[in-house]
């Protein structure tokens, strides 16, 4: 049976990259290595197919083909979403239909690109929401993507009149006061509480915790330092879990670069021995030896950083 999505969902679920050969081909060695290593740092659960994951350029059949690797390889230990987003809700339909079969535990679904109002957002999720009967989604609110903006009172809304949305996955940037907003119509008895877990590369988490967020849904190479920082917040270690955020600083604000962010993140994963290749699909983003030059002196810094609070540092190859 696949664990329970629901709205009390919280820690980190990780943004799973695509594992890739040097000539495209899926990489499915590499991708059981890497779901090993997220489940090692703690994960609370994965999201696979997402943007970072590369999923527009995958095939139906090499899409099953992952989110069956993935799912085999957990072994229900966490749950898995799986980006479902389309053109056409027939193609939503079918994907939610085949990995639900094969044991995900939900969806995400972002908006449609060209949605401009209130009207035609709120008819599009309940749409979604239609076609996908009680399947769990999450919502991706990611405007710098979608081209798409959610007001809070837009969000409310969403989240009172369609019980299937069970996370939001909040992505706006400035977004600080928004999640607060929200939060505060929640605990005003506007509607239900629903999970809020929070992306841009974690590059915001420590605020976005105090802000009164679950956790994070976001692919930063270190699963662990997330992972940590939301169990010290937790504990109301609120110094100790800036501090440690601090010392990773640096690469999750190296990653957030638009472009190129995807192939530094999968070539710090390279360097840790996590996946055999930093390859993206073609047309995609690849490292030049000044790209490479600055990454290493940033994983340099990063060990000195650690080193100072007393933690334990990382082994990289070049």
């Amino acid at each position: 049976m696949s664990p329970v999505l629901d709205e009390t969902a919280k820690g980190v679920f990780i943004i799973s990259a695509t594992p890739f050969e040097e000539d495209g081909a899926l990489d499915l060695e590499s991708t059981d290595r890497m779901v090993d290593y997220y489940l090692e740092s703690g994960v609370t659960g994965m999201t696979i197919l997402g943007v970072m994951g590369e999923a527009p350029k995958l095939t139906p059949d090499e899409s099953i083909t992952f989110c069956e690797r993935v799912l085999n390889r957990v072994e229900g230990r966490v749950p898995v979403v799986v980006g479902v987003s389309a053109p056409a809700l027939g193609a939503i339909q079918t994907l939610t239909s085949n990995v639900m079969n094969i044991g995900a535990s939900g969806v995400m679904v972002a908006p449609m690109a060209g949605l401009r109002t209130d009207r035609q957002i709120e008819n599009y999720y309940h749409d979604v929401c239609e076609t996908l009967g009680d399947t769990p989604i999450v919502l991706q609110d990611y405007p710098p993507s979608s081209n798409v903006y959610f007001s809070v009172e837009l969000l409310n809304k969403l989240f009172a009149d369609l019980p299937s949305l069970k996370i939001l996955k909040h992505e706006d940037s400035p977004g600080l006061r928004k999640i607060s907003q929200f939060r505060q119509d929640e605990e005003a008895g506007n509607r239900r509480r629903v999970s809020v877990l929070v992306g841009n590369g974690a590059l915001y988490l420590p605020q976005e915790l105090q802000r009164g967020v679950d956790g994070a849904m976001t692919g930063f190479a270190f699963a662990e330092m997330m992972v940590q920082v939301c169990a010290l917040h937790s504990n109301e270690k609120f110094e100790e879990a800036e501090d440690l955020f601090d010392a990773y600083l640096p690469l999750v604000r190296h990653e957030q670069q638009i472009g190129i962010g995807l192939a530094l993140r999968k070539d710090v994963l390279r360097r840790r021995g996590i996946i055999s290749s930093a390859t993206t699909r073609k047309p995609g983003p690849a490292l030049d030896s000044t790209d490479a030059a600055e990454l290493s002196a940033l994983l340099v810094r990063l060990n000195r950083n650690l080193e100072v609070l007393g933690k334990e540092t990382y082994e990289f190859s070049d």
